[in-house]
């Protein structure tokens, strides 16, 4: 084989070499970008959930709050019917009004608390089911291909190295796992 055959193969492979580390590069840059957009999505939606998170503390701390409220109303209620018993009837009455209004009061309390929960688990899981698409999205688009462009070069690499080396190897040079076949 003429020197100069060498040269232009050697040539080429050289210019492979740099046309793979180039696509290699724009790939990177890609995953880059896709990765500043996810960060910029995720932000967008972090501060709702904090928002959302923040609201419904408020909300059960102020249902904690009249429940305190209701319960110590209805501590002097009871108290108050147990002295005026001679009034009986009619502070039996008022008692039962408050009561009904109390237990009004802790149920609209309670349920407003569960939604405001319900929605912030809402928005949490749909802000991970994105970023696990995205990822996905991400290691689909992208991580394959790279690792199917290195196998094609370490195919080349493995391709020119036994073009170079020539004919078969003699026993001499023989590896230790070749030897196991020998």
């Amino acid at each position: 084989m003429s020197q100069d055959l060498v040269l232009l193969a050697l040539v080429f492979f050289v210019v492979l070499c740099w046309l793979t580390m180039l696509a290699q590069a724009f790939v990177l840059y890609q995953v880059f970008k896709v990765a500043k957009t996810m960060q910029a999505q995720v932000s967008t939606v972090l501060p709702q959930a904090k928002s959302i998170l923040a609201k419904a503390d408020s909300i059960i701390a102020d249902s904690r709050q009249n429940i305190v409220d209701i319960t110590t109303k209805a501590n002097e209620i009871s108290a108050k019917a147990a002295e005026m018993t001679q009034k009986g009837n009619e502070i039996m009455d008022l008692a039962k009004a408050q009561m009904v209004k109390i237990d009004a009061v802790v149920t609209d309390a309670s349920s407003r608390a569960r939604a405001q929960l319900e929605r912030v688990e809402m928005v949490v899981d749909d802000t991970v089911s994105r970023a696990h698409q995205s990822v996905a999205a991400v290691h689909s688009g992208l991580v394959r291909p790279i690792r199917e462009i290195n196998g094609v070069a370490a195919g080349v690499r493995t391709a020119v190295s036994v073009f170079l080396r020539g004919g078969r190897p003699s026993v001499a040079q023989a590896t230790q796992d070749d030897e196991m076949f020998i």
